[in-house]
């Protein structure tokens, strides 16, 4: 049984993100630190491989859509990836990392005190990429939570890069938002479990940071990249309008 697990998500390749979080208290405390996925598909993705490979045990992973799609890149099995900066992270790792992230789990089971059986994934227990919002219809979320564990309480999702807690199909679900690309408000967002459900958000100079993204990256756009998602330029309402299609949902209605 851990005490506290710090999570973080879709971090996508942001040192200085990473850093703010790991000093936090908090974090430096928690019993675990629980990756759920799209860690690397960024402008420093081999930095942040080897900053979290670094905490040895101290930190699980799981492999999210972007991650997949690297390993994919670097493998051969696909020619593009659809994040424009997606090529350059690629191309960024060493073999070691791309053997690392091709081996890691799309889920994983813990038990946390006060929430018993935690699933943490990606975007679903049933896929690394499909959509679910806080808004999303209940027949969704239950139509995407039907054949998890029944000895499960809690499901950790990112993916949206949104972060919430809400009820769905008897489940509490907790998203915690974007580390490294956060919509809607900037800094570095993520959570704490145990015994109840802290969503969380860390500042960063935000300056410094575009400085040492742009330094390390060799992506032709990095300054544009980073203005863009370090200042969370992309609002909740630009987010939803793009991903609220996406789950199901009549638009028409």
């Amino acid at each position: 049984m851990l005490s506290r697990v710090a999570v973080l998500s879709d971090v996508h390749g942001v040192l200085p993100a990473v850093e703010a979080v790991l000093a936090e208290p908090d974090v430096a405390a928690a019993d675990l630190i629980v990756l759920t996925g799209d860690i690397t598909c960024g402008p420093q993705s081999a930095r942040v491989m080897d900053r979290f490979l670094g905490l040895g045990d101290r930190v699980a992973w799981i492999r999210g859509n972007a991650d997949r799609e690297l390993v994919e890149f670097r493998r051969g099995s696909r020619v593009s990836i659809p994040d424009p900066i997606g090529e350059s992270a690629a191309e960024g790792l060493r073999e070691e990392h791309v053997d690392f992230l091709e081996g890691l789990p799309t889920s994983l089971i813990l038990e946390v005190d006060g929430l018993g059986r935690v699933l943490f994934c990606h975007a679903t227990p049933r896929s690394d990429e499909e959509v679910v919002l806080v808004d999303s219809d209940p027949a969704r979320w239950a139509e995407v939570l039907a054949e998890v564990d029944p000895q499960v309480t809690t499901v950790v999702c990112g993916h949206t890069h949104m972060p919430f807690t809400r009820l769905a199909a008897g489940l509490l679900v907790v998203n915690p938002g974007s580390v490294g690309m956060p919509y809607g408000r900037s800094g570095a967002h993520w959570a704490l479990l145990g015994p109840g459900v802290g969503l969380r958000r860390t500042p960063m100079d935000v300056a410094a940071a575009m400085a040492s993204v742009v330094a390390d990256s060799t992506f032709e756009q990095v300054g544009e990249w980073a203005d863009y998602f370090l200042n969370a330029r992309a609002t909740e309402d630009d987010a939803w309008a793009v991903l609220a299609p996406r789950d199901g949902r009549d638009t028409a209605g």
